[in-house]
């Protein structure tokens, strides 16, 4: 079984919309980024209808989001981020968005992938899900496993000079199936200004009051103070 030291310190989180990666990962990320990981969000779609001010356009939300997003890496020290302009709230796992998503995994060649889980369930109150991000983790899912990996794949990929590349570690945004918890108390502050950063999506009183309260159940259920919980697989 390989372990997290066993890596080559390059990850990817692959989300739906601005902010998701802040309310599912963003104190592991901080925690990598600190640990000298090379770290890259992806983002699916442009953000372009998450907001109900009448007198903001989808264009101008699309410049919004893109900045907020931008200024939130600063704060949790990414390596980059990758926006591929899908339409929000009309994301489907299709092949044109797994070759995307696939094309920037040979780019950057992680060896660690953070995404959101591709499956609804029914455990929770007051939220169903967004039909955008099971969208995404299943693109991803299929990104990661075969078509990174497989040279036959979107040979057009091999054109660019893009090489296959196996990631090594998958972990799914899941509490309800959680078998990897990653303590991230030293970094819950940072986590919290960074999702702040999404101003047109999240009070700020909000974004501490939040972020604090579900990483602390989840901390709560391991012995950390703040946590966040992953469905992680080990890939051959």
């Amino acid at each position: 079984m390989t372990t997290i030291e066993d890596l080559n310190k390059r990850g990817m989180v692959v989300v739906a919309h601005a902010d998701d990666a802040e309310w599912g990962c963003a104190g592991t990320v901080a925690k990598l980024c600190d640990e000298g990981w090379e770290m890259v969000y992806v983002l699916c779609t442009d953000g372009s209808k998450g907001i109900d001010d009448p007198e903001i356009s989808g264009d101008e939300l699309i410049r919004i989001r893109m900045a907020e997003q931008t200024n939130a890496g600063k704060v949790l020290g990414l390596h980059d981020v990758v926006f591929l302009g899908y339409e929000d709230a009309m994301l489907q796992p299709s092949l044109d968005l797994r070759r995307y998503i696939a094309r920037q995994i040979r780019r950057y060649r992680p060896d660690l992938i953070i995404c959101q889980n591709p499956v609804r369930d029914l455990v929770g109150r007051g939220y169903i899900g967004h039909p955008d991000h099971f969208a995404a983790g299943e693109a991803t899912l299929a990104a990661v496993y075969p078509t990174a990996r497989d040279r036959l794949t979107f040979p057009e990929l091999l054109e660019e000079g893009l090489e296959p590349h196996k990631v090594k570690e998958l972990w799914i945004m899941d509490r309800q199936n959680a078998d990897q918890y990653v303590d991230v108390s030293d970094y819950i502050e940072t986590a919290v200004n960074a999702l702040r950063a999404h101003a047109s999506q999240v009070d700020p009183e909000d974004a501490d009051r939040y972020l604090k309260g579900w990483r602390g159940e989840i901390g709560a259920e391991v012995g950390f103070q703040y946590g966040e919980a992953f469905k992680r697989f080990v890939l051959g």
